[in-house]
This record gives structure tokens, sequence and C-alpha cells, in this order.
């Protein structure tokens, strides 16, 4: 009876062992899709390593403020501490201004000073009572009287010539082939469009220093430009070829002052005041506001960056913006057309611009990230 229990147990145990190996034996095939799907998610892996790739580089014309990367130099078109004469003049009217205020008003201005001082002191000694104790009983002197009314009309005549005409010359209409900006005061800040070039708008604000920032904000540094003066987005011209400003303003009055071109224009709210300039010379310049607008007047700063007409041709593309026709009347566009690639792109330009649909791009331009100048904050 033992050995035949023991047979049982031995034949149970048996069957127990070959239940177990049948069961193990299926996983091998069980794990054979899984082989045959790790190929798959091998192949995948080149797609997502391709992904950065992509990435395009930031567009060299926004890199800075949203525009070239065209840094200020110290003491050239900003005020300068301890300086007492007129900052350097990059147009032509503002040279003029400059030789006019330098060559004849400070010169006349000092000699009637001196003049005038030499006078009360002469007359101070030479007819003190100790020196003269019975004074002239003399009432009228013609030959004095001729003089000095004859004397200051002639020197205003001769003030007047070079003076009407630099008047003149500051509000002589722009020509056909001048780049439109129009700034628009408001408190305290100036919005900037461009009709001539798709319309697009751009908003200017003061910087603040690292200690006034907000968490997010970007600090004015030195690459900006001055306190008080560096912009969060620059406004970018051509050198040597005309600008019509138009000013307005939405709420008060303000005014468009730039030193450096010799222009100081108003912006009335309901009104439209224009002047034309030339910059001559590229770099960064800094104007201020300076009309009593509001509480903040002291903070609405003005920049501006001059370029080559090529570059900033290439600037309005990189904000939305378009170049006028080719063969239109904008000197911009031959410097635009010079490489081979530009010239393509506004050999199509034409066409978009010759559609009806231009001014709804103009309306839309408010709305663009890029032409709201955003891009550099």
């Amino acid at each position: 009876m033992r050995s035949k229990g023991l047979k049982s147990i031995v034949l149970a145990a048996g069957l127990a062992i070959a239940g177990i190996g049948n069961a193990t034996a299926p996983a091998p095939q069980a794990a054979t899709p899984t082989t045959t799907v790790a190929p798959a998610t091998t192949n995948a892996v080149p797609t997502t390593s391709a992904a950065p790739a992509v990435a395009a580089p930031a567009d060299p014309m926004l890199v800075l403020d949203g525009g070239p990367d065209v840094r200020p130099v110290p003491g050239v078109g900003m005020p300068v501490n301890g300086h007492l004469t007129l900052q350097d003049q990059v147009t032509p009217n503002g040279r003029r201004a400059h030789w006019f205020h330098n060559a004849i008003l400070l010169p006349v201005i000092t000699a009637i000073s001196v003049l005038v001082l030499f006078l009360l002191m002469w007359v101070m000694f030479r007819y003190r009572r100790a020196a003269n104790p019975v004074a002239s009983k003399t009432s009228h002197n013609t030959f004095i009287e001729i003089i000095w009314t004859a004397v200051p009309v002639i020197i205003l005549a001769l003030i007047a010539a070079p003076s009407i005409g630099l008047l003149a010359a500051q509000f002589k209409p722009a020509p056909a082939n001048a780049v439109t900006l129009k700034a628009i005061g408001n408190q305290w800040y100036w919005t900037y469009q461009y009709p001539d070039h798709g319309g697009f708008e751009i908003t200017s604000n003061m910087l603040k220093e690292k200690g006034q920032v907000q968490p997010g904000e970007r600090a004015r540094t030195d690459a900006d430009g001055p306190a008080l003066l560096a912009t969060d987005n620059r406004i970018v011209l051509p050198v040597g070829v005309p600008i019509r400003l138009i000013t307005t303003a939405n709420d008060v009055i303000h005014s468009w002052a730039m030193p450096a071109f010799w222009i100081k224009l108003d912006a009335v709210p309901g009104r439209l005041n224009e002047t034309s300039f030339t910059i001559e010379k590229e770099g960064v310049y800094f104007g201020q506001c300076s009309e009593l607008c509001g509480a903040r007047h002291g903070f609405m700063p003005i920049t501006v960056v001059a370029v080559k007409p090529a570059v900033f041709a290439a600037w309005v593309k990189a904000k939305g913006g378009t170049m006028p026709a080719a063969g239109g009347t904008k000197p911009a566009d031959a410097a635009a057309t010079a490489p081979a690639e530009t010239a393509t792109e506004n050999a199509t330009g034409p066409v978009e611009n010759a559609t009806s649909a231009a001014p709804a791009t103009n309306q839309a331009a408010a709305t663009n990230v890029a032409g709201a100048g955003n891009a550099g904050q």
C-alpha cells in the first residue's frame, strides 16, 4: 500500500511539472509581437530627432528692440552732461540752422550785450553826481535817435533773410519719393505708422531701470541708450531718403522733438501737422516729447535708428510690411532690389500691391504682432 501511495505522489508531481512546462512554453511566442513592434519604435526615432532642425533662427532685423542691431554711440544723437552747445546735426536743415546759430545769432547777441554793458558802465561813471554835479538839460539829440533806430532795423533785416529762408526750408513739402512716418502722441507713449509700407504699426514705450521693472519686463541696458531716453521699440528710417513726418495725437497736445534732426513738430488732436527732413548719417538718435502733456510728460522718449535703404527694406519685410511697387517713387526700392534674392521678391510685390485689398491690409496691420512692435519686448 505504501509503495502504491508513493507512486501516486511521484506521478502527481511529474504531471504538475509537465503542466508548468507546457504553461511556460508559449511565452517566447507571445514575446514575438513585442519584438516586431520594436522596429516601429526605432523607425520613429529619426522623426523625433529631426524636429529641432526645423526651428528657424531669429530674424536679424528684429534682434534688438524689434529692429536692426545698431548700438548708440556715447555723445552722438543724445544730450551730454556738461555740454552747452547744440547737438551735432545730421540733416541739411539742421546743419543750416546750426551754422545760423553759431555764425550769426551768437556773434550778434554777444556784440549787443557787450555794447549795452559798456554804455551802462560809461553812463554810470561819466555822469555820476561827483563827476557831473550840474546835469545837462538837453532833451533831444537827433543824431543819437537816428542811430539807435536805424542800427537795430539794419540788424533785424540782416538776420531776417537767413531766418525766413530756414523757416521756409523746414516746412517745405516732402517730395514724391519720401518715406512717410506718422507719429501719434498718447498719454504717455508714442505710436508710429508706416502708411507707404503696408500700414504696420509700432508702439514705443520708455524702458524702465532694473530696480523699477516687474517680473517678466525687460530693463534698460547700455545697448538701448541713456536712461529716460531708451525705448522698447525703435523707429527705423533710411538715410539719404526724404522723410515725411506727420504728427497727430489721441488725447492732448504732444510735440515730436528730435534735436539732432532740428525737428520739433506739435502733435494736436484732430489735426495733422507735417514737415520733412533727410537723415545724412547712420546711427541711433534720441528725442523726447517737448510739450507739457500731463503727469508723465517727461517719460515719452523717442528713439530713431537710421540705416541704409537696403537694411530699411529688410526691416520692413521682417515687420510684415511691404515695400512700394517696383518702378515707383520710393528710392529705397533701388537699394532693396540690389541682391538677386530681394529682386525676386520685389518683382512679385507690384502684383500684390495692385490688388484692391490694399486698404484691408492697412486695417489689419494694427493687429499684426510684428507690426505692433512686440518682437522686441
